[in-house]
């Protein structure tokens, strides 16, 4: 590669953020968003609704491990283009709902997609970047999380004062077609791996250049695929992303209820806060990525758990203005640095090729925690009558997962 040249390492990272700010920013992260219009227009109750966002995680989950093989073994720039196209036209369908059992299926077909396409665009840092470069990779891709929740703060209130009773169904039209749009620039321009340009990985000239084993150059096999599922890391590694599934989840679920029910917040001050928290998460991938670069995945974890863990505590201990804002600040700086720090380390111990699987695997360990989290959360809370429990619960099981960092060893 000619020196001062952009290595096109680069330019998929950018088709990789794209992904992200479509897969999560519009299709998950929005939902939230219409939620309120959606149940005035279908007539819906709070259950039904909860149950429209268990059927999209349901499908996010039941593909993020499923997606990831299909990527290691067809191609990562099919099944993202793919699955973005089922997203899109799911998406632009929900949007025509009139009974429930309609919105259900179509929120858990964008939720297939969305599974389909996240694990893998993150494991895209592990194909095209070399060790010492490949957290900050996995950072950019994963900034696009909060850049698409910002994006759909700022469209989606808008449409919905625009067109009325109609605002919630020209929200799904839009932000399906932006994600139809995105699985075109995504086909065009992704490629699998650097050898289909001629190219090493970026940073490769910097650094010993990882062996290139079979699966680097060939499909999958199943029995290749299968062995990931039996390495005793890949394990291990689910087990701390376990714990980041567990607690982040109670912090997000209940952080505006807390702030309007124990802290005496309005609904729209909550809001903002929560806007704040989107607008600084924009950075923490990259942050993450590249501290987890220089420090290694086992510290960075560790000291990543540590602030995240900092912030649920403080949240629940220091009721006034300064500590919430200052829990917020903290989250937003460090809210995606577990998965991205993750994806980096799948690649790093399973290899560029069978990243995505790898990545997948350990992504059942999220969702599980993922799940248990709300319904912890929740008993907790009702239990005590107070929020404070429930954060500092969060807290201790993020110093859990400090503690489990730590013990994470470095591949062979």
């Amino acid at each position: 590669m000619k020196r001062g040249k952009l290595h096109y390492g680069w330019i998929v990272i950018f088709t990789g953020l794209l992904t992200t700010i479509a897969a999560h920013g519009f299709g998950r992260m929005s939902y939230t968003i219409i939620l309120p219009a959606m149940k005035d227009g279908l007539q819906f109750n709070y259950t039904q609704l909860g149950l429209l966002g268990t059927g999209n995680f349901i499908g996010y989950l039941t593909m993020a491990m499923i997606g990831g093989v299909l990527a290691a073994r067809f191609g990562t720039r099919i099944i993202i283009a793919l699955a973005l196209v089922l997203m899109g036209i799911t998406m632009f369908l929900t949007g025509l709902s009139k009974s429930f059992d309609f919105a259900f299926l179509m929120r858990l077909l964008t939720g297939l997609g969305n599974g389909a396409c996240f694990v893998p665009a993150m494991a895209l840092g592990s194909a095209w970047f070399a060790m010492k470069r490949r957290g900050f990779a996995t950072g950019i891709v994963s900034s696009g999380i909060g850049i698409g929740t910002l994006i759909s703060g700022l469209v989606v209130p808008p449409i919905l004062t625009a067109f009325g009773q109609n605002g919630w169904r020209v929200s799904w039209y839009i932000l399906g077609g932006a994600v139809l749009v995105v699985s075109g620039i995504v086909y065009t321009f992704l490629r699998n791996r650097p050898e289909e340009k001629g190219l090493q990985p970026v940073g490769a000239e910097e650094t010993k250049i990882e062996p290139a084993a079979s699966s680097d150059t060939e499909k999958v096999s199943s029995l290749q695929w299968v062995g990931v599922i039996k390495m005793g890391s890949m394990w291990y590694l689910g087990v701390i992303y376990f714990f980041y599934g567990l607690s982040y989840i109670i912090y997000m679920v209940f952080f505006a209820a807390y702030l309007v029910k124990d802290i005496g917040f309005t609904q729209e001050a909550a809001g903002e806060l929560w806007a704040l928290v989107g607008g600084l998460s924009i950075f923490c991938g990259v942050i993450w990525g590249g501290i987890s670069d220089h420090l290694g995945r086992s510290k960075g974890a560790a000291l990543a758990y540590l602030f995240l863990g900092l912030s649920y505590i403080i949240y629940a201990l220091i009721k006034v203005k300064f500590g919430i804002y200052l829990s917020a600040v903290i989250f937003g700086l460090t809210a995606w640095s577990i998965p991205t720090i993750m994806a980096a380390a799948a690649g790093d111990f399973v290899g560029p090729r069978l990243a995505p699987a790898g990545l997948g695997f350990i992504t059942l360990f999220f969702g599980v925690g993922q799940a248990v989290g709300p319904a912890l959360g929740g008993f907790l809370a009702d239990m005590s009558h107070s929020f404070s429990l429930p954060f500092l619960t969060a807290g201790g099981i993020s110093l859990i997962g400090m503690i489990f960092s730590f013990f994470l060893k470095k591949p062979n």
